[in-house]
């Protein structure tokens, strides 16, 4: 008896949020204090609920719980932020401009889009229900130019 194999779905929802950040160290213009305009896509996947009992029956997450986990561990840490790599030198100016009133990141990373990736895949990963995973990020900077997580380049 041939045995039937669960689907697979993906699901996407997308995300924007304003962040600053500055590259320590780097030699072109985003050494300096600069912002974005960020689009974050999120994609996960999971086997629909097949149980006609369960609330979330046929989905493999409500969209409204994946909005509300990127939001709470993402978004609303993100948004309207200044990203400092808090070993670049920035650490006396993050102080003191978190005194002021600002919302301030200091990072143990380079505040690039590549390692702000990296940051927000843990941070997303972390927060899902067992049953679903990380399939995808994708983070566009500006219009033209994004970087991509996929899970699947992380395992080797």
């Amino acid at each position: 008896m041939k045995k039937t194999k669960k689907p697979v779905i993906r699901l996407t929802k997308i995300f924007h949020f304003e962040t600053g950040h500055a590259l320590a160290g780097y030699d072109g213009k985003c050494r300096h204090v600069h912002g974005h305009s960020y689009r974050l896509e999120v994609t996960v996947q999971g086997h629909p609920i097949d149980d006609p009992a369960h609330v979330k029956f046929g989905m493999v997450i409500d969209f409204g719980d994946l909005k509300k986990i990127v939001k709470e561990h993402v978004v609303d840490i993100y948004d309207h932020a200044l990203l400092l790599n808090r070993n670049g030198g920035y650490r006396e100016t993050g102080d003191y401009l978190r005194e002021k009133g600002h919302r301030i990141l200091l990072v143990d990373f380079q505040p690039t889009g590549e390692m702000m990736l990296l940051d927000i895949a843990s941070r997303i990963r972390e927060n899902l229900p067992e049953n679903v995973k990380l399939f995808s990020l994708k983070l566009y900077e500006t219009g033209t130019s994004y970087a991509e997580w996929y899970a699947d380049d992380q395992n080797g």
